[in-house]
């Protein structure tokens, strides 16, 4: 459980850090660079499992 917090706080702190670059450089092909960078670390996240015994 503390893994999954602990990815979940990660994540935030990434998007936090994407948001803040995306509002002051607001290009399109940036954007779309960090939606990608986004949904992959949010897959991860999401649809991976711990291994098993942790």
């Amino acid at each position: 459980m503390l893994e999954r917090t602990l990815s979940v706080v990660a994540f935030a702190v990434l998007c936090g850090f994407l948001f803040i670059l995306i509002w002051f450089v607001p290009r399109l092909d940036l954007g779309l660079v960090l939606a990608v960078t986004v949904l992959l670390c949010g897959y991860d996240i999401l649809i991976h499992r711990p291994p098993a015994g942790r």
